[in-house]
């Protein structure tokens, strides 16, 4: 299996790959060379017909501190502060983009650009003690870049909150205003994330391709264009061989046997 700087990936039998941020020492901070791992990784898997589903996560205490300052203070060049916020931009358009849904598995810390990735993913759980934060203004610099996917998945005055304030909040607050779907017990998050996992990768990576894409696409259309466009979705869906399976295994009573195609 080919190895990327700072990044495990691992798969399983069930279509479920996971991509493990290993930089412990940092605290998984989204260094140049992890972000582009990542996007590396994220290719990789792309290509991968065999991995229905993604889930990342971080080794160690946390999930990730976001960028990290001993690199930003290192780079002392526009070009080079430029370079790194573009490829970071990057990363995050190719999970919103990416032909697979991807779910965050969230522990300890989700700070700041770590936050920005856990917005960016499709789905997010964490553990009932995980916090999230964008702190930048702490330090005098605004996240500006982390508020794109924050500001998309949470309410606007609760954006603004975290971005102004720049404090903590708590995993049961990240879910009560939609930054993550749910939270649970350390002893009980791998089982339940994989719980819902399984779910996603029993269906057609065809139409989970499809929908995805969809979805996103959509979201930033009029009401009257977001109609027109997905009634030409659900056309482009219907040619599929696995919407004809699955409406044939629903009339006869029995589980589809997907094509993928």
């Amino acid at each position: 299996m080919k190895t990327f700087k700072n990044i495990i990936l691992s798969k399983n039998n069930n279509g479920i790959s996971r991509i493990i941020l290993n930089d412990p020492k940092t605290y998984n901070s989204l260094s140049l060379a992890t972000i582009n791992s990542l996007i590396a990784v994220f290719k990789t898997l792309e290509k991968d017909k065999k991995t229905k589903v993604i889930i990342i996560e971080g080794a160690g205490k946390g999930f990730s501190a976001g960028h990290n300052l001993n690199e930003i203070q290192s780079l002392k060049n526009k070009t080079s502060y430029q370079k790194l916020f573009n490829q970071c931009s990057k990363l995050m358009m190719n999970i919103i983009n990416h032909n697979k849904p991807v779910i965050a598995k969230v522990h300890g810390a989700a700070f700041a650009a770590g936050c920005q990735l856990v917005a960016s993913c499709d789905l997010a759980f964490s553990s009932k003690e995980a916090i999230f934060s964008t702190p930048g203004v702490n330090i005098g610099l605004f996240c500006s870049t982390p508020m794109v996917a924050l500001s998309r998945k949470v309410n606007k005055k609760k954006a603004m909150q975290m971005l102004l304030t720049g404090e903590p909040i708590k995993a049961s607050y990240a879910k009560e205003i939609g930054l993550i779907n749910d939270c649970f017990t350390k002893s009980k998050l791998d089982t339940e994330i994989m719980k819902i996992a399984k779910i996603i990768s029993s269906k057609s990576s065809v139409t989970l391709n499809i929908g995805k894409g969809a979805f996103y696409k959509q979201l930033e259309m009029p009401l009257d264009k977001a109609y027109k466009y997905t009634s030409k979705i659900m056309t482009k869906n219907m040619m599929t061989a696995d919407a004809n399976e699955g409406i044939n295994s629903f009339l006869e009573k029995r589980s589809p046997v997907w094509k993928n195609k």
